[in-house]
C-alpha cells in the first residue's frame, strides 16, 4: 500500500488553511452527521443490531479458515475462481495474468477500496490498459490524479465549482464546451462518457461490501447504478476483496447491510444492492463469461492472530471520520493513505508498517466518538492506545516527546509531588496572566498558542478542588 512517509503534520498544517478544502468540509460536518443520527433515531432496534453486527464479524474471524473454503467451495461449484493473493504485488500479479489471458484492452471498475490499496490502477496502466472508473467521485479523484479523501465519498474534499472547472477543463474532447453550473449536469456529463465504455470494457472490477460463504456471492452497495454494468456487461468479472469480507450467510448480510447505509449516509438503504454468483449460466440474458475472486491477505492474518483482530470487523461506512474532529479538520490525504480517518489510524500501520506510518495513531484526541458511532462497535481509541504503546516498546518514540513522556510518566509516579509541583504551577502562571487573562506564548505550549490564546490558571488545582468538595460533602 502506498503511503506518503512521515509528514502527516506538514499536510494538515496546510490543509487547516486551504479554504476549499474546509468549504467542502462544512457540508459533512453537519449533512451526513445530522442525517446518521435521523436514521438512528428512527430505528429503535439500532443499538441491539449493532451488538448483532459486531457478533456476527466476531464469529466469522473466529472460523475464517472455515468459510474461506466453504466460500471457495461455493464459487467453484457455481462456475467462477477463486485466488488468494498474499499480498498487494501478488494482487497485482493475479489481476494482470487474468487481463492477458483473455486479450483485455479495456478496464472498467465499480468502487473498490481493496484495488486502491493494492495500486491496481497503475500497475494495469503500466501494462498499456485502458483503465476508467465508474463511480462518479473516483472517476472526478482519477481525472484530477488524487486518491479518494474519503472511503464513500471520494470527493469531499471538493466543491461544485472545482469539480465544473476540472471538468471544463478535460471534458471538450468529448464536445462539452459549455461549463457545467450544478451537480445534475456534472452528473449527466459523467453518466454521457461511461455508456459506451461499459459496452467497450473486456474487463469489469468491482469490490465486495460483503462475500457470502453459503452461496459463495459477493455484495456491492452502490447509489449509481455502475457496478452492476462493470460486473454485468463485460466479458469477465474480477471482484478484489479483503479475506475479512465473509460474513456465513445472506441472513447475516442483511443485519450489516442495514447497519452500514444508516452509518455511512443516514439512509435506509443504498439506491442499489447487487448480489453476483459466478458467470452467466445456460439461459442467462446477460453476465460475465467468467467470474475471478481475488482475496487480499496483505496484513490481515497478522491482525486475525493478535490483539488487533477487532479491526478486522469494519464495514467500511466510514462514519468514524464523519465525526471524527481531526479527520474533519485535515481532510483524508492528511493521513497519505488508501485509509484515512481513525479506521485508517490503526489499519495503515499494521499494513504498511510503523516505519512509513507511525504517525498516524498519534493523529487523534481520544475523544471516543468514533467508538460510539462505529456499526460494529470497533474500539478505536483502545486500538490507538495500543498502536501508541507499541511504538513505545519499539523505540518508534524518540527526541523531545520520549524525554517528555518518560519525564511525566516519572513525575506522575510521585503523586505527593506530583501535587506540590502542580500547585506552584498553576499559582505562578495565575499571577503571571492577571493582567491579560491569557497567554499568547508559553514554552513547550507552541501547539496550542500558535492558533489561540492559553487560558490562565484560575483558583486551585483539580485535586485540592476535589478534596474541597469531599470535605464538604
Amino acid at each position: 500500500m502506498a503511503v506518503k512517509t512521515l509528514d502527516f503534520h506538514a499536510r494538515a498544517s496546510k490543509a487547516i488553511t486551504n479554504e476549499s478544502l474546509q468549504k467542502s468540509f462544512s457540508n459533512l460536518k453537519s449533512g451526513f452527521v445530522a442525517a446518521r443520527a435521523r436514521a438512528v433515531a428512527a430505528l429503535p432496534e439500532f443499538e441491539a443490531m449493532r451488538e448483532a453486527g459486531a457478533a456476527i464479524k466476531d464469529h466469522t474471524l473466529d472460523n475464517l479458515d472455515f468459510y474461506l473454503e466453504r466460500f471457495e467451495a461455493e464459487v467453484t461449484k457455481r462456475g467462477g475462481k477463486v485466488h488468494w493473493a498474499a499480498d498487494a504485488e501478488e494482487a497485482r500479479l493475479i489481476i494482470r495474468e487474468i487481463c492477458a489471458d483473455v486479450g483485455a484492452k479495456t478496464v472498467v471498475k465499480g468502487k473498490s477500496m481493496v484495488s486502491e490499496e493494492i495500486g491496481l490502477n497503475e500497475a494495469l496502466e503500466a501494462e498499456g490498459l485502458e483503465v476508467l472508473e465508474t463511480d462518479a467521485g473516483e472517476y472526478i479523484v482519477q481525472l484530477a490524479k488524487e486518491a479518494p479523501s474519503h472511503i464513500v465519498m471520494p470527493t469531499v474534499h471538493k466543491t461544485t465549482e472545482d469539480i465544473a472547472d476540472l471538468f471544463q477543463e478535460h471534458h471538450r474532447a468529448y464536445g462539452f464546451s459549455e461549463r457545467a453550473h450544478d451537480a445534475a449536469e456534472l452528473i449527466a456529463q459523467v453518466r454521457t462518457l461511461m455508456r459506451d465504455k461499459y459496452f467497450a470494457a473486456d474487463v469489469g472490477i468491482t469490490g465486495a461490501n460483503f462475500l457470502i460463504a453459503e452461496t459463495g456471492s459477493n455484495i456491492i452497495v452502490t447509489n449509481e447504478g455502475n457496478g452492476d454494468l462493470s460486473c454485468t456487461l463485460a466479458r469477465v468479472h474480477i471482484v478484489t476483496a479483503g479475506i475479512e469480507k465473509l460474513v456465513p450467510t445472506l441472513n447475516d448480510a442483511s443485519v450489516l447491510l442495514r447497519l452500514l447505509a444508516r452509518s455511512a449516509l443516514g439512509l435506509e438503504t443504498t439506491s442499489y444492492t447487487t448480489l453476483s454468483t459466478g458467470p452467466r449460466r445456460p439461459g442467462d440474458l446477460d453476465g460475465p463469461e467468467q467470474y475471478h475472486v481475488v482475496l487480499v491477505d496483505n496484513g490481515r492474518t497478522k491482525m486475525l492472530a493478535g490483539a488487533f483482530r477487532p479491526m478486522l470487523r469494519c464495514i467500511r461506512c466510514g462514519a468514524c471520520m464523519n465525526h471524527c474532529p481531526v479527520y474533519l479538520s485535515v481532510g483524508g490525504h492528511a493521513y497519505g493513505s488508501v485509509y484515512p480517518g481513525p479506521m485508517g489510524s490503526v489499519l495503515t500501520p499494521m499494513i504498511a508498517g510503523h516505519e512509513k506510518a507511525k504517525e498516524l495513531p498519534h493523529a487523534c484526541t481520544l475523544n471516543g466518538r468514533c467508538q460510539q458511532v462505529c456499526p460494529v462497535k470497533i474500539p478505536l481509541p483502545d486500538l490507538l492506545r495500543r498502536l501508541r504503546h507499541d511504538q513505545w516498546e519499539e523505540g518508534f518514540i524518540k527526541g523531545k516527546a520520549r524525554w517528555g513522556i518518560s519525564l511525566w510518566s516519572w513525575l506522575a509516579a510521585r503523586p505527593a509531588l506530583y501535587r506540590i509541583l502542580t500547585r506552584l504551577g498553576i499559582t505562578v502562571l495565575g499571577i503571571a496572566g492577571r493582567s491579560r487573562g491569557s497567554f499568547t506564548r508559553l514554552p513547550l505550549a507552541g501547539g496550542w498558542t500558535t492558533g489561540r490564546d492559553m487560558p490562565a490558571p484560575q483558583g486551585t488545582t483539580f485535586h485540592a478542588a476535589w478534596a474541597k468538595r469531599k470535605k464538604r460533602a
